[in-house]
């Protein structure tokens, strides 16, 4: 488990220094156009490099960045003029609260019902579900935040048309647990339509896969009780694709933040890039790549552990190896015979033959 781990953090390190030199590229390298600052006459071309006190040959250049980066400086705001980290302190727990708190919604929904429709295939339960899925896959979250805003927003007045309510450190009357989840159910039923189908098209095609196994054929052979066969054999197996395609859409997850937070008037990261695109505010552009590059290494690094937790092959696999290893070795250079052992294996087989 060491090695495994010590693998996976070396790996982890390898892609963020990738991430580095691809964002160093992109917005050093790739020649820009200079942003802009102010309105009509007070309008002031700005650069990126001279914002970020960036300058010399480009390996100079690249050693500053790595040294700005370490550090967690990304200079102010071009729009803003406020210090990009402070923009996103203040983005970052809205996204994430969003984002959270939908996968735990969708998992609710899609594990129990994926697993029940593969149980029960063709049954009434499993056509609609696949309806669900059908539906889930096909709309956009744009759509789905504007149906539910109209209806549970708008005409029934059941929750707010929009805004965020802080949890632990609220700055005006709008704030604690209630207002905080009083405000997000409609962002996260959002997420968790959108979601949902996905994940349960998953589950579904895992568990009706797991069954078919020798190994759960075999638990149910030696007379292991239906439920304990499908949850400690069938669920757990199954769930091993879920976990994997939890840290590959972390990523996908801020993207379509950019969308929900924009209906419902969240001010999260994806508000915040949707904004500095349109002013083309570099450094918060920079900021946000920078930030959801690490998310999703440190989140896939999670993830490789928790997969190594659910799957003991995982673990075993670096003594697998070196097990493999040794014994080629050893077939290669076998052990010099003893003094004595061909004439003793002669007279042997002569004895056997008379």
């Amino acid at each position: 488990m060491a090695a495994y781990l010590f693998r996976r953090v070396l790996w982890g390190i390898v892609l963020l220094f990738a991430v580095t030199i691809v964002t160093f590229v992109i917005f050093f390298v790739i020649p820009t156009e200079e942003g802009r600052i102010g309105q009509g006459r007070q309008t002031e071309q700005i650069d990126l490099r001279n914002s970020l006190g960036i300058e010399g040959p480009i390996y100079e250049e690249y050693a500053q960045f790595l040294s700005r980066l370490a550090h967690g400086s990304f200079g102010e705001s071009w729009s803003q003029r406020r210090d990009v980290n402070d923009l996103l302190f203040d983005a970052i727990p809205v996204t994430m609260s969003l984002v959270l708190g939908a996968a735990v919604l969708w998992l609710l929904i899609a594990v129990p019902i994926g697993i029940l429709s593969a149980l029960r295939p063709r049954s009434l339960l499993d056509r609609g579900a696949t309806v669900l899925i059908l539906i889930g896959i096909s709309t956009h979250p744009v759509w789905i935040g504007l149906i539910l805003l109209y209806f549970l927003g708008g005409r029934v007045h059941a929750f707010p048309l929009g805004g965020y309510c802080d949890l632990v450190t609220p700055e005006t009357a709008c704030g604690g647990p209630v207002q905080w989840v009083w405000h997000l159910v409609l962002p996260w039923l959002t997420f968790a339509l959108l979601y949902s189908a996905i994940y349960m098209r998953m589950v579904r095609s895992s568990v009706l896969e797991t069954i078919n196994e020798d190994y759960v054929r075999t638990a149910r052979a030696k007379g292991a009780p239906n439920w304990v066969v499908v949850r400690s054999h069938v669920v757990r197996n199954a769930m091993l694709p879920v976990v994997t395609m939890l840290g590959m859409d972390v990523g996908v997850w801020v993207a379509n933040a950019i969308f929900v937070e924009r209906v419902f008037a969240l001010p999260g990261i994806g508000s915040l890039l949707a904004v500095g695109i349109a002013r083309r505010d570099l450094p918060v552009i920079m900021a946000i790549v920078v930030f959801v590059s690490v998310l999703v290494v440190v989140v896939n690094l999670l993830v490789d552990l928790l997969y190594a937790r659910l799957d003991p092959r995982v673990r075993f696999a670096q003594s697998d190896y070196e097990g493999t290893v040794e014994g080629r070795r050893s077939w290669r250079l076998p052990h010099a015979a003893p003094a004595g052992a061909p004439a003793q294996a002669a007279s042997q087989r002569a004895q056997a033959r008379s």
